[in-house]
């Protein structure tokens, strides 16, 4: 008997929440959008996945309003989180955090300050300097250490160069 891959009979809400963001790629996806990629193609690079997986996840997320499906430049249209979207960064940053404490090297680690004082957030996301845990659009993605080390423009890192999140990246 194969596995389900849906959890429309549990009575729960994380289940809930998984029957929008719980399949493979999507939570990468979002990810890639707080990071500000809003091109179709910018994501697809950045997380190896399929174009016909892309589409479907997108289409998806814009169902649920989780993202917007807005017009880009010349005929091709982007996208970004809609506010119900952006309230899944607490969820996103609890997971890198976690992530980083066990799986991922030191000098591999994604770095988050605050953008208002500069301070780095803690595991948490919170900002011991200001006592809050500030909203996505307050924060500011630092260059890993490994992208100053190699100096490489990618469409992953786009430059060792801090960038505030949801802030759409230069092409």
């Amino acid at each position: 008997m194969a596995l389900g891959t849906g959890y429309q009979n549990q009575d729960c809400s994380i289940a809930r929440s998984l029957e929008v963001v719980g399949e493979r790629w999507t939570l990468l996806i979002i990810c890639s959008l707080f990071y500000g990629m809003r091109r179709y193609t910018d994501i697809r690079k950045r997380i190896g996945v399929s174009p016909a997986v892309l589409t479907q996840r997108l289409n998806r997320l814009v169902e649920e309003d989780v993202v917007a499906r807005v017009p880009g430049i010349g005929a091709h249209d982007e996208y970004e989180l809609t506010p119900k979207g952006e309230e899944l960064w607490p969820v996103l940053s609890g997971l890198a955090q976690w992530g980083n404490e066990h799986y991922v090297k030191p000098e591999e680690r994604q770095i988050l300050t605050h953008h208002q004082c500069g301070t780095i957030l803690d595991g948490t996301g919170l900002c011991a300097r200001c006592k809050i845990v500030p909203a996505a659009r307050d924060v500011v993605r630092q260059p890993r250490p490994v992208d100053i080390e190699s100096d490489r423009a990618s469409v992953r890192a786009r430059g060792p160069r801090p960038h505030r999140l949801l802030e759409p990246l230069k092409p």
